[in-house]
Formats: structure tokens, sequence, C-alpha cells
């Protein structure tokens, strides 16, 4: 019964604060505070074009903090080293199971670090690639080959994993796109109109996604 009403408690807070955005703050020396202006403009883009009211000022939450379970939607980024303690690990998995979600967007070099970290999370789940036909590449603007290049690093294929919990996505990893980057100011990386465009379109899809699921 105590679990039952913890568990309510937490979806309460979620349902709260449906419009909140923020960013994942993690151990290990990695900079999960790449690419500053991405989230502010991910934002602005979605109450503009998707409907929505999210607060234009993106908060930041430590992944072992109880102030986790105020977002719905929280963004992860970096480059490099992830460490997560055993009650960082329980404090998001049990976000995610009570209706959170969790967008990581590899900023190149995340992926060997954040993967072994997740195992900490859900350590009987794997990273399973979402197919084009997934409703998250459809749902306001339309991807139909699936996850958009937006920065070449390795010259591998874009690729967004997920995981799930009873059907439900819990968790999206952006790898070998690069979303951050594209919606990022114009000026920090040049990109074309077009491509940041695509960025932000893409975003949209997942925050949409996020809020309705």
């Amino acid at each position: 019964m105590k679990k039952q009403l913890f568990f309510i408690v937490l979806l309460l807070s979620l349902t709260a604060n449906a419009q909140e955005l923020a960013v994942l703050k993690y151990n290990g020396g990695g900079d999960w505070y790449g690419n500053p202006t991405a989230l502010p403009n991910l934002i602005a883009f979605c109450n503009q074009n998707i409907n929505t009211t999210i607060n234009p000022k993106p908060q930041t939450v430590e992944v072992g903090s109880p102030d986790i379970f105020q977002y719905p939607f929280i963004h992860m980024t970096g480059h490099g080293y992830v460490f997560f303690s055993e009650s960082d690990a329980e404090n998001l998995r049990n976000y995610l199971i009570s209706g959170g979600f969790l967008h990581i967007d590899d900023n190149y070099g995340l992926k060997p670090y954040v993967t072994k970290e997740l195992k900490k999370v859900f350590p009987d789940k794997e990273l399973i690639e979402l197919p084009a036909n997934h409703p998250i590449f459809s749902n306001a603007f339309k991807f139909p080959d699936g996850l958009p290049k937006i920065h070449e690093h390795d010259a591998k294929r874009p690729q967004a994993f997920g995981i799930f919990k009873d059907s439900r996505l819990v968790l999206l990893f952006t790898f070998e796109s690069d979303l951050g980057d594209g919606w990022e100011d114009a000026i920090v990386h040049n990109d074309p109109e077009d491509v940041r465009e695509k960025a932000l379109k893409m975003g949209a899809n997942i925050v949409k996604f996020a809020f309705e699921n």
C-alpha cells in the first residue's frame, strides 16, 4: 500500500508540472551542460509550432534528486564520462516507470559511457533501435526515414534507440545525429537554416511524444 501511494504522489508531481523541461546534471566529469542554447531554442520552437506552453527557461535537475519528479521531460547530453551511483540509478528508474521521459542526445562520445550506466537503471533491458515507422517520427512533423542526420562525426548512420517499460517508450537515445547542435543558436555551429529546422522539428516530435504518452 505504501508503495502504491508513493507512485501516486510521483505521478501527481509529473502532472502538476506538465509544461516544464529540465536538463539532467550527472556525475563523472562529462559536460552535462553542453549546448546551453539548445533547449531554450527547442522550447521556443515547440511553443510556436505545436501548441505547447512550456516555461521558456529550462531548469537543471540532478539525477539523484527528488526534484526530478517535477518534470515530465528531461534532456541529457554531453561528450564524455557519465557515472550513476546506485541511488542515482534507483531514482532515475523510479522516475521513468512512474511516467517520466528521458531524452539522451549523444553530442559525440557519450555512447560507451551512458550505455554502461543505463544497465544500472534497467539491468534486464537493452536499448532497442526504433524503426522508421515509429510514431515519434511522424506525430507532428514527418520523418519517413527516421532520425535525421544533423552533424557528421564518424560517417555512421543516425540511430534512435529506446528503452520500453510495459510497452511504453520511457527513454530515447539519439546517436550519430547530434540534434542538440542543431537546436543551438545559428551562430554557434553555422548550420544552414534547413538543417536547424530539421533538428528543431525532430525535437518537437520528441517533446510531443513525451507529453502525450
